[in-house]
């Protein structure tokens, strides 16, 4: 847990925390229909590293805060729209922080929750929003207001318009609490949390003082295709290899790889330095643990593995987005979803599984349509489901806007990891966007750093080494003028553990094959 210096040294009486002590904050746009107040004493938890992102892991200890819910509309939207903004009163630092969320949910999800006690709890007036869409871990219930339309003000919401009422919300009632507006204002997310955190940099560049926006979920109507991609592969070639087979090939490219860098470790440190071929494979028998028996890799679970790397393609063979990087496992893990779900029955035949949030995305606010199917469909149909979604979305939860002028010239100060073994959202999508920043801007460097974590999944979790210190780097960046050249990052899943410090992009980490590795020691950022 962090020792956060307090710029706010009073003790807040719990009778204050009480309805009547609030005035509904002044949000254009909006209705109150509610504020409900709640003082929890003496709350103690741990907070595990995967439900904090950019942070570690938390230990609350005896925290006693304020929780305040309000509810809102917009006027002929028909929404409502929950917003908790959690106030310590004897242990505030002077800081606002907000959680974003994952998936489909904007920030008041399990997740979010913990975050959210693990951000109380060292001191932080923390906030988080449901965006209108309750606790909905898909948008089955909300995505259509009948067959063939959408509901555009909660995909809105989700996207857009909660992440700044938010920011308004809690900064009023902190303000009210305390009698004095918080010294500085945060956001924090990864995944949908990551893609909130860059669309308040592009859209909302007064919300926040610093951003911690980590894998984001940019490019949303595009990337998407590529979670689709594997599944329609699947279909059209007839193929559906059982997890052991998918895991043997990802094995034998880290395998391969791994030791590029001049140490084995169990992670590719540059994904684009490994020409692995795949097709080395063919033929190879295997113990397979999925089927309880041998199996001889097939050339259709090769060329399977080879298109999802290459990304998601039309059918002239242009490409729609980028593919996972080798190493990455296609079958998941206790972090990460299968992007290669198959199901195997005890006669060895395998069927394709789901990626709801990709077929969800397809049906629901694509086709429009809940019937709608993504099986077994052509690649003319593929190509236009890709086409549709560029073109029907890229303004509302696009989130790829390069002109991030307006945030750099109040003093906003951005920062994120994305893991190179994220399959969900894969990395090249963060690069694709920090070089298209960077064509804006030539000194992004200077409020705005990337840094790449070789061998983490999505968020967290993996073989590599995970930077819990990346919320503070770039705290410390605000409040300090200190500028992260590296994020220190420890291995978690890995034994022994290890040290990195990672390298901001597009400086690569380079070792000199004589320091200390486990230790961290002999890495340049070059």
């Amino acid at each position: 847990m962090t020792m956060i210096p307090s710029l706010f040294n009073s003790t807040i009486p719990s009778c204050a925390c009480s309805a009547a002590s609030f005035s509904y904050p002044d949000l254009f746009g909006a209705e109150f229909l509610s504020l409900e107040t709640k003082f929890v004493a003496n709350y103690s938890t741990s907070i595990h590293t995967g439900l904090y992102t950019n942070h570690g892991a938390v230990t609350v200890s005896n925290v006693n805060f304020c929780n305040i819910t309000v509810t809102y509309t917009h006027p002929g939207q028909n929404d409502s729209v929950h917003v908790q903004v959690w106030l310590p009163s004897d242990t505030w630092n002077g800081r606002l922080q907000h959680i974003g969320g994952a998936g489909w949910q904007a920030g008041l999800h399990t997740a979010g929750l913990m975050g959210m006690m693990a951000s109380v709890g060292e001191g932080y007036a923390t906030v988080g929003t449901d965006a209108g869409l309750g606790s909905d871990v898909y948008p089955t219930n909300w995505a259509l207001l009948s067959e063939g339309n959408v509901n555009l003000y909660l995909l809105q919401n989700l996207a857009t318009v909660s992440l700044n009422d938010a920011s308004v919300i809690a900064k009023s009632l902190a303000t009210s609490f305390y009698k004095t507006a918080p010294k500085y204002s945060y956001f924090s997310g990864c995944s949908q949390g990551g893609r909130q955190g860059l669309q308040l940099a592009q859209r909302y560049p007064d919300a926040y003082d610093g951003i911690a926006a980590s894998a984001p979920a940019i490019n949303w109507n595009q990337f998407v295709m590529q979670d689709l991609w594997p599944l329609f592969l699947m279909d059209q070639m007839g193929v559906y290899p059982p997890a052991c087979e998918l895991d043997a090939i990802t094995d034998a490219a880290l395998n391969a790889c791994d030791g590029l860098d001049g140490i084995v470790d169990g992670v590719i440190n540059d994904p684009d330095s490994c020409n692995f071929d795949p097709a080395s494979l063919i033929g190879t028998t295997i113990n397979c643990t999925t089927l309880g028996s041998d199996l001889v890799i097939s050339t259709e679970a090769v060329d399977l593995v080879q298109k999802i790397w290459d990304g998601a393609k039309r059918s002239d063979n242009s490409t729609i987005w980028y593919g996972p990087s080798k190493g990455a496992s296609l079958t998941g893990s206790i972090t990460d979803i299968a992007i290669v779900p198959t199901t195997c029955a005890s006669n060895g035949t395998c069927t394709r599984g789901s990626f709801e949030i990709a077929e969800d995305w397809a049906k629901l606010f694509v086709l429009k349509n809940s019937s709608a199917s993504t099986i077994n469909i052509s690649h003319e149909e593929f190509d236009r489901i890709a086409h549709l979604s560029a073109q029907m979305y890229e303004s509302i939860i696009g989130t790829r806007d390069p002109d991030l002028s307006e945030f750099r010239a109040r003093g906003g100060k951005l920062v994120g990891y994305h893991g190179t073994t994220d399959t969900i959202i894969p990395t090249r999508g963060s690069t694709h966007y920090y070089d298209a920043v960077t064509a804006v801007d030539a000194d992004v460097h200077d409020f705005y750093r990337l840094f790449l974590a070789p061998g983490v999944n999505h968020c967290f979790g993996g073989n590599g080494a995970y930077p819990a210190g990346t919320f503070d780097a770039m705290r410390e960046w605000v409040e300090n003028g200190i500028a992260p050249e590296t994020l220190a990052a420890t291995s978690l899943d890995s034994t022994p553990t290890f040290e990195r410090a990672l390298c901001p992009y597009p400086k690569k980490q380079v070792y000199d094959g004589v320091g200390n590795a486990t230790a961290g020691e002999g890495f340049t950022c070059m």
